[in-house]
């Protein structure tokens, strides 16, 4: 009886060992088992019990998402930018024109979704550019977890896709508080999006500073 239970504890974790391998929050661990990010079965007494399996294969995605931690100490006041793109002509096309932006954004960019939340969780970005057709998650079930989460209110994100709005809306939409722009990308228009956010940061840290 003893080594069925060792077995089943190298097979599942809790949530709290599960956010603690994965160093994230329990209500994120929770969210994510709920949107199917993490698979999970509830015990007799409804404790979630999350496969390990699924953990490692989450575990793939976290090298790019640590890289975020000294990103995020050394940003200081600057505005925090994340794009989540899986063109990569485009990925570096945003690398080469965001890095010109007057306000000198710190930047990361990812080209799948599961990347994207795992850097979300600790880049904490002011501005999200994100594509609606990448892989691991899409942009529709992206949007859908940021809606759920209040922590992640004060992030705006910007929905850049070469998606028709009839092919949204067969895709289950938008919701509105998300911006929706065609592509090909106006940098333009970003720009003036990312400048808005940047003095309305600026603004408000002055005013803690006050």
């Amino acid at each position: 009886m003893a080594s069925t239970d060792l077995k089943k504890q190298k097979i599942f974790c809790t949530t709290s060992e599960a956010a603690e391998i994965l160093s994230i929050s329990v209500g994120t661990v929770q969210l994510w088992v709920d949107t199917g990010l993490l698979e999970a079965w509830k015990t007799p007494g409804g404790h979630r019990r999350i496969t390990r399996g699924s953990i490692n294969c989450m575990l793939h995605h976290k090298p790019a998402a640590v890289a975020t931690e000294a990103a995020v100490v050394s940003s200081g006041g600057a505005l925090r930018v994340l794009v989540a793109e899986d063109d990569a002509d485009l990925r570096l096309l945003y690398q080469t024109i965001l890095r010109h932006w007057p306000m000198g954004p710190v930047l990361e960019v990812v080209d799948n979704g599961i990347d994207a939340l795992m850097v979300i969780e600790r880049f904490r970005p002011d501005l999200l550019f994100i594509d609606l057709d990448i892989p691991g998650v899409d942009g529709f079930q992206m949007l859908k977890i940021l809606n759920s989460k209040a922590e992640h209110a004060g992030m705006t994100a910007v929905v850049v896709t070469g998606l028709s709005r009839a092919d949204i809306a067969l895709r289950g939409g938008v919701p509105d508080n998300f911006l929706v722009l065609p592509k090909p990308i106006s940098f333009e228009k970003l720009l003036s999006i990312a400048s808005a956010l940047w003095e309305l940061k600026a603004h408000r840290a002055g005013r803690t500073a006050a």
